[in-house]
């Protein structure tokens, strides 16, 4: 509601309510008497609240990324405040609404509405006991009338919701409805509803006309909100809408003909990339003046990971082979040459020579020695990998054993490591002492990345429905190229690596049936390994 009407509407609804639950002034007097027990709580209970919801897929789904979910406890804590403090007034109302349309429109199930408040009840009612009131009674009956206003506050924006969707379908012309239904209903029921592909209707003008089951599962969008939408703005992410977008409208148009294959990716209504291999087939009817371009996709995005995965594994094997062989054909010249370095220092010091520069010279043809007798150990560790020791180990654990020994390498270099941990604990099957290996080698990076200029690194792992992420940022220079093969053995961005740091990272994590991705930019970069969680029963 917009205009003049829509205050005084809004405030004798909220004044209504009140009235029914009988909330006055003294139950705003008890709840800022709460507040002043309850504030020092908020931000853990806040930390608990979320990460209660990254246990459950449909709830988790909403989440664009970890900056978003920081933004969201930040704003849990302060709308526990305002429930403390009020003043419960319209503009009160306005805000507690507002909240409740955020949430439709990120598309969050109603049920977790209910859920949601019952988990802020609980904690809110623990410490209401705990406080040092004559009574908790006074306190709890304010609490569950400040609660049960705002479930009721939130709970009209998704009937309004529902209400603005009814709506609009009665806009659409009956007749023409009718006559669509009647041409379609045995494509839907035959082919399009039930087939596990993405079926997109486009008419000339590439506006979507059709959209199946499979569509919305794939992006979470309702088709009442993509039908009548422009394909383009509807489903292509900004990057590819220029190209693909062109290629699509103009087999729409009829201006080119037959059928294309389209490597692209759609939007989901969380703001995540899908990758999507499109079949674009032009195909008018007279029996369908309106749907003049099929557009079948096939989500790729599994697929092309896992293919990424067996590329890179089977160019590790590869190079791994070669390793071990050039390994052992080196080891044995260098322990003979390392011998021989002992016997002509030990006879020059029997001769009495105590030139500098024949001296220096040994020296460092003695380091030299030890460095590649050190790569050497480094390729048959990467070549020769030693199976998993798989158990149940807590990340955080490792996480913290992990930042504590990177510290000190941060002390040296000039930056500061910091963590960020859930908490609850995640425990996962895993090899502890592997994988505090992969961490301290993305660590270790991040430091001497972000050492340069004084900077900051932080650890952070979060819990998933069914995989656990550890990170690894730096506010480092970045790395200058997102394409840069830094996975594979040998290729190092470092004047003196060896480039097997993160290959060696890499084989562990994917023994684990995990990922290791980056993403970097210039102050900015993260690398993200992603675990499995292996769920009883």
């Amino acid at each position: 509601m917009t205009g003049s009407g829509a205050e005084p509407a809004r405030e004798t609804l909220f004044e209504e309510i009140k009235r029914y639950v009988r909330f006055g002034e003294e139950d705003a007097r008890w709840l800022a008497a709460l507040r002043a027990h309850a504030a020092p709580h908020f931000p853990r209970i806040a930390d608990e609240f979320y990460d209660r919801i990254r246990e459950h897929e449909d709830a988790h789904a909403v989440f664009a990324g970890e900056e978003q979910v920081e933004r969201l406890k930040a704003s849990l804590v302060r709308w526990m405040t305002r429930v403390c403090t009020g003043p419960y007034d319209a503009a009160y109302f306005e805000e507690t609404a507002k909240i409740g349309r955020i949430h439709v429109r990120v598309g969050l199930p109603q049920r977790y509405m209910f859920t949601a408040m019952a988990l802020i009840r609980l904690a809110l009612g623990e410490i209401a006991s705990s406080a040092p009131f004559a009574s908790d009674i006074p306190v709890r009956a304010a609490l569950a009338k400040i609660l049960d206003l705002e479930l009721a506050i939130m709970l009209e924006t998704y009937r309004d919701d529902f209400l603005a969707r009814a709506q609009r379908a009665e806009r659409l012309d009956r007749e023409e409805v009718g006559r669509t239904l009647a041409r379609t209903e045995h494509r839907y029921k035959s082919a399009v509803e039930l087939a596990k592909v993405l079926v997109v209707g486009l008419d000339a003008r590439a506006v979507v006309r059709l959209f199946n089951r499979e569509a919305e599962r794939i992006t979470g969008l309702g088709r009442e909100e993509v039908l009548g939408t422009p394909f383009v703005e509807a489903l292509l992410p900004e990057e590819v809408r220029a190209d693909h977008g062109a290629l699509v409208e103009e087999l729409a148009a009829g201006r080119a003909a037959g059928a294309d294959v389209l490597e692209s990716s759609v939007r989901t209504r969380a703001g995540k990339i899908r990758d999507v291999r499109w079949q674009l087939a032009y195909a008018p009817s007279a029996a369908d003046d309106e749907v003049v371009l099929f557009a079948i996709g096939q989500d790729t995005t599994d697929e092309n990971a896992l293919a990424a995965r067996v590329r890179q594994s089977e160019k590790l094997a590869a190079v791994g082979t070669l390793a071990a062989g050039l390994a052992h054909e080196i080891r044995n010249p260098l322990n003979g040459a390392q011998l021989h370095v002992t016997f002509l220092e030990r006879g020059l010091a029997r001769a009495g020579m105590r030139d500098p520069d024949t001296l220096e010279a040994i020296k460092v043809v003695r380091e030299e020695i030890r460095r590649l007798s050190t790569l050497v150990s480094e390729f048959l560790d990467f070549a020769r990998p030693k199976p998993l020791n798989l158990e149940p180990a807590s990340l955080v654990a490792i996480c913290e054993r992990a930042a504590r020994i990177a510290s000190s390498d941060a002390a040296g270099a000039a930056a500061e490591v910091k963590v960020d941990l859930p908490s609850a604990d995640i425990v996962l099957d895993l090899d502890p002492a592997k994988m505090e290996q992969v961490l301290l080698n993305l660590l270790r990076n991040a430091v001497e990345a972000a050492g340069a200029t004084g900077g900051t690194v932080v650890l952070r792992a979060r819990r998933k429905p069914r995989h656990a992420v550890v990170e690894v940022e730096d506010d480092g220079p970045g790395i200058t190229s997102p394409e840069a093969p830094i996975f594979d053995p040998f290729y190092s961005t470092k004047p003196n690596g060896t480039g097997l740091g993160l290959a060696i990272a890499h084989r562990i994590v994917t023994d684990h049936e995990g990922a290791i991705e980056f993403q970097s930019r210039a102050g900015k970069t993260i690398f993200r390994v992603t675990l499995p969680i292996r769920l009883a029963g």
